[in-house]
């Protein structure tokens, strides 16, 4: 198969029993995690088992906003419970800082002890033998709350304010600027306006949070089992805000049950668990977040409005866009993210795959009495796609021109590589009408339009066709950063590859799994780059102790970054490997080849020596070494792509409406990606269709809402929807295989499922009915109260 062929979903019935000799990137080789998850043998935070554990639960404000005005907990502790309350760390405060010059900096405590700002802060933490005793030790204890009057909508005016330090609650606010967009929308043919808002999302992952936190007063050093996805940035914030070197704290990342961003966070309940520990030497500190805590507490996000202006000329040339964007950060500036992610995202790649001069994006984050606003998978992505395809729908309503053929008139193209967006941000793909054309292809778009035709003449349900083009930026480097200025950029990985005496592989990699497959993705790399079995390959991930710095898993990057790292790193122990084996032998190095972990002279159909052999004569035999050859045989590097990688997609979709009902049903849903090398189809094609089910979740179903007095009245999985395998459609996936700039030529596939499906189901609405939808999710209520319009 070759790079640049279009494939679909069949590609995954690769041949796994092919030769080895052929490597085992592109194929559907064996999962490496399969064995213990699918057997029952996964270890979770939850599976963490120490002698003297004891179990920890919080007590959680039941006030959005409110004043404490005192805490008694002598009943709790005259009881026998361990009890902990904000002023015992009111020394301790999470501050997410960021360089952006409007950027309000403001503290979150880890426990809040003066006041509270969302309803379900942690406020107190009781410690028992299990969660049951620790539930009882919470009903002794008394807040006393004076009320405050809440902020929930951040586009309304506020009334008393979250944080003194901005009165307005306006966090951060920036200006993208690009040429001249007011004289241009006045000479623009047609001017589209429309207000937008999206839906707030939960992430609900099947595990929720969870951490088991010791303290070993000996060594004095902590030991902090965490579901996160940011191992070493945990540690490096732990250490930091605990005082410590940042070699006496370990943190361990074991299977971890999904994570879609939610767990991207330092939370003030992770540091609490460290913080208790070190208060309670040599007891084990367990805490398992259930459901309700999830939804009451983890971080939210996609709760923007958008208010867009969009000039075309009247063959549908965008000519310049105007936009005002405001995002609900909730009541804290997430460590280490800032309140900055979501807006500064949105606004950095609203103009998405299309050509644009002209064009200006005012965003702000606004702080409410909700909870805290982070990152979830997109990062605001869906919600900027929705407003862009919407004008594009719109502008080709008032222009008389097709939806899909005003697209093409406007995105990017390879011959627009590399293209300088608005924002500066540099696309180097410029695939989008190829996507485009393949989806439209799969989904048999004549074939649709005549069913349309004939549905209306005959009076039938109604169908209508949603497409949604749009980029995944992947893959970032140091110098590409789209988000907040942190004091860090987020930009390498590392990676350690050994070779062991018998000759089989240990790789420490940098990277993070959430179940993406990344013990399989990454062996798959170091086999090939070696030269050795897939098989032979062991590889150890999310133990601070044991591998050197990787940032983690967001931004959809691990396959760019630290893939580039694990080849980097092959490609030096297989250098070694044949310079030892050369001396060996006697022969020179560029007349070596490796495969199948055996060593051959070029030419020669038998091999000389075995990498065994050679590991055995690096480690066990070393007075077997060449002159100038060390014992050992391993190596490490580091990489960073620099800038990043663009990721092309198109989603298409055909819809029926139910106009007794308003009932939305899917019929068909096509998506075509570039994700550039696909390492393992059948994990590609995995990620993409999670992320697409997400997609249609936050479109049609999830929805947190809050009442006036800042109640979050979903606070179940009975009032919470999300989708089921009844709601899923099955879905076609194809690909555009354009190899990005990097060691791999792959592109990020993490996140752009999620991107199109508002939109996409959206536009189908509209094509199908012409009811306009400007607020999320497209719900039967909301589709039903416009048919009776």
């Amino acid at each position: 198969m070759s790079e640049d062929t279009a494939v679909d979903e069949d590609r995954v019935g690769v041949d796994d029993a092919a030769p080895a000799a052929v490597g085992s990137l592109g194929r559907n080789v064996r999962r490496k995690e399969d064995q213990r998850l699918v057997t029952g043998h996964g270890r979770f935070v939850t599976d963490i088992e120490l002698p003297r554990m004891r179990h920890v639960a919080f007590l959680r404000s039941p006030y959005g906003h409110a004043r404490i005005t005192g805490t008694d907990t002598a009943a709790a502790r005259e009881a026998g419970f361990a009890v902990f309350t904000g002023a015992d760390f009111a020394h301790v405060e999470l501050r997410a800082q960021s360089a952006l010059p409007s950027y309000v900096e403001t503290v979150q405590p880890v426990l809040a002890h003066e006041k509270v700002r969302f309803a379900g802060e942690a406020v107190v933490a009781v410690v028992a033998r299990d969660r049951y005793r620790a539930e009882d030790g919470l009903e002794l204890v008394t807040v006393d709350y004076e009320p405050l009057a809440p902020t929930v909508c951040a586009w309304e005016a506020p009334t008393e304010p979250v944080h003194a330090e901005a009165p307005d609650n306006v966090l951060l606010e920036r200006t993208f600027d690009a040429g001249d967009v007011d004289d241009v929308l006045a000479s623009a043919a047609v001017v589209v306006e429309r207000e937008l808002t999206t839906n707030r999302h939960a992430g609900n992952p099947m595990e929720c949070r969870a951490g088991v936190a010791v303290w070993d007063a000996a060594d004095g050093r902590l030991t902090f089992w965490n579901g996160t996805q940011v191992p070493h940035i945990a540690r490096n914030m732990i250490a930091e805000l605990m005082g410590l070197p940042e070699g006496r704290v370990r943190v361990v990342a074991p299977d971890v049950g999904g994570g879609f961003g939610v767990k991207a966070v330092l939370y003030p309940e992770d540091l609490a668990l460290c913080l208790m520990a070190r208060e309670m030497p040599g007891v084990p500190l367990k805490w398992v977040e259930d459901r309700a805590e999830h939804l009451l507490a983890a971080t939210h996000a996609r709760d923007h409005r958008y208010r867009m202006r969009a000039g075309f000329d009247a063959e549908g040339t965008l000519l310049a866009v105007d936009a005002d964007v405001t995002c609900n950060v909730g009541a804290y500036s997430v460590y280490p993210w800032t309140a900055g992610i979501e807006p500064l995202m949105a606004g950095g790649l609203l103009s998405g795959p299309y050509k644009l001069q002209n064009y200006r994006c005012t965003v702000r984050g606004v702080a409410t009495n909700t909870a805290p606003s982070g990152p979830y998978r997109g990062v605001a992505r869906p919600a900027s796609v929705f407003a862009m395809e919407t004008m594009f729908d719109a502008a080709a309503t008032r222009l008389g021109i097709d939806a899909i053929e005003i697209r093409r008139r406007n995105v990017i193209t390879p011959a627009d590589i590399p293209y300088r967006m608005p924002s500066r941000l540099v696309d180097d793909s410029g695939h989008y009408g190829e996507c485009l054309d393949k989806a439209l292809e799969a989904l048999d778009y004549d074939a649709v339009r005549a069913e349309q035709r004939r549905r209306r003449d005959s009076g039938e349900a109604p169908i209508g066709i949603g497409v949604a083009v749009y980029n995944e930026l992947t893959g970032l480097g140091r110098a590409a950063s789209a988000g907040p200025r942190m004091p860090f950029r987020t930009g390498h990985d590392a990676c350690t590859v050994r070779v062991n005496p018998d000759g089989r592989l240990t790789v420490l990699s940098g990277v993070t799994s959430q179940g993406q497959g990344l013990e399989t993705t990454v062996a798959q790399i170091v086999a090939d780059a070696v030269g050795v079995r897939y098989d032979d390959v062991d590889v150890r991930i999310g133990d601070t102790d044991e591998s050197l710095w990787g940032f983690g898993a967001f931004s959809s990057r691990q396959a760019v970054i630290g893939g580039g790292a694990a080849h980097n790193t092959g490609l030096a122990v297989r250098k070694k490997i044949i310079t030892l084996a050369a001396g060996l032998i006697e022969a020179a190095d560029a007349d070596l080849r490796i495969e199948n972990g055996e060593v051959y002279v070029v030419g020669d159909p038998e091999p000389h020596l075995t990498v065994a052999e050679v590991a055995r004569v690096a480690y066990l035999e070393s007075h077997r070494l060449p002159p100038g050859i060390d014992p050992g045989l391993d190596a490490t590097t580091f990489y960073d792509p620099i800038r990043g990688a663009f990721a092309a997609g198109a989603q298409v979709a055909v819809v029926e409406v139910d106009r007794a009902t308003g009932e939305l049903r899917i019929l068909s849903y096509v998506c075509v990606e570039d994700a550039g090398r696909a390492m393992h189809p059948q994990i590609v094609d995995g990620q993409i269709a999670g992320s697409i089910a997400q997609g249609i979740g936050g479109a049609l179903y999830e929805h947190l809402v809050y009442d006036d007095a800042g109640n979050l009245s979903t606070g179940t999985l009975l009032d919470y929807l999300m989708p089921t395998s009844a709601e899923v459609p099955d879905l076609v996936i194809g690909h555009v295989s354009r190899p990005a700039s990097n060691p791999l030529g792959v592109r990020g596939v993490g996140e752009g499922g999620t991107l199109g499906p508002n939109a996409v189901l959206a536009g189908a609405l509209r094509d199908a009915l012409g009811i306009d939808v400007d607020e999320l999710p497209v719900s039967p209520a909301r589709v039903w109260k416009e048919l009776q319009r």
